[in-house]
């Protein structure tokens, strides 16, 4: 099952964590894990490559877990962004949940 956590602040989304493989179907052919690999890679593109933001990721490829965690001291523009990004980055994952519960599980801390 692949496991995703959210990292909350009040209600402010610091980061999120996603780990493990969906168990869905075989390497290469997990549909579930393709599209959280996807989404999650879209935002970490969007904050780091497109807003330069310099958000801290950590890939660890044995235990198939990427974590990202947004900088400090960001514009009151940019914040906003990550955190529109963020929201629907968990929306997302809780949507393909309730289709392969199973599969997924979206969780705060």
């Amino acid at each position: 099952m692949t496991t995703v956590t959210f990292h909350m602040e009040g209600s402010r989304i610091t980061g999120f964590e996603a780990r493990g493989h969906s168990g869905y179907a075989p390497a290469g052919g997990d549909i579930v894990c393709a599209a959280v690999t996807s989404a999650v890679r879209l935002v970490e593109c969007t904050v780091n490559d497109v807003m330069g933001l310099r958000a801290g990721v950590k890939v660890d490829e044995a235990v198939a877990a990427i974590s990202l965690r947004l900088p400090g001291g960001l514009s009151a523009a940019a914040e906003d962004t990550c955190q529109s990004l963020l929201t629907g980055l968990m929306v997302y994952l809780t949507q393909l949940h309730d289709e392969y519960p199973d599969h997924i599980e979206v969780l705060e801390a």
